[in-house]
């Protein structure tokens, strides 16, 4: 099957929160997210035929997890010519507190 560019779907803030409120559960002390800036990803999604973008979990040299973020084509296949991962991590480059990124049950 290709990509289309209409993979995903959208949730609601409860759903959203729902979700981060488990992985911040389970890993207490872990980076909550990253932040990407729009001209990297318009820069990825400019490139001919990508349908969307690619999220690679990963880990930097000190071990603290990271994404590695590239396009990729109606094929499935990544588009290798662009690939960015220098992120802004949460923490400490976090938004306000909100459902998504905090608990008070959890003071987290």
């Amino acid at each position: 099957m290709s990509f289309t560019g209409n993979e995903g779907e959208q949730i609601t803030l409860q759903e959203g929160a729902e979700y981060t409120l488990r992985y911040r559960a389970a890993n207490p002390n872990a980076v909550k997210g990253v932040f990407f800036g729009r001209d990297h990803i318009e820069a990825i999604l400019a490139q001919s035929d990508c349908k969307g973008l690619r999220f690679y979990f990963a880990k930097n040299a000190d071990g603290s997890p990271t994404l590695v973020i590239v396009g990729a084509d109606s094929d499935q296949n990544d588009q290798l010519d662009l690939i960015f991962q220098k992120t802004a991590p949460c923490p400490t480059k976090c938004s306000s507190s909100n459902l998504l990124n905090y608990d008070p049950k959890l003071n987290r």
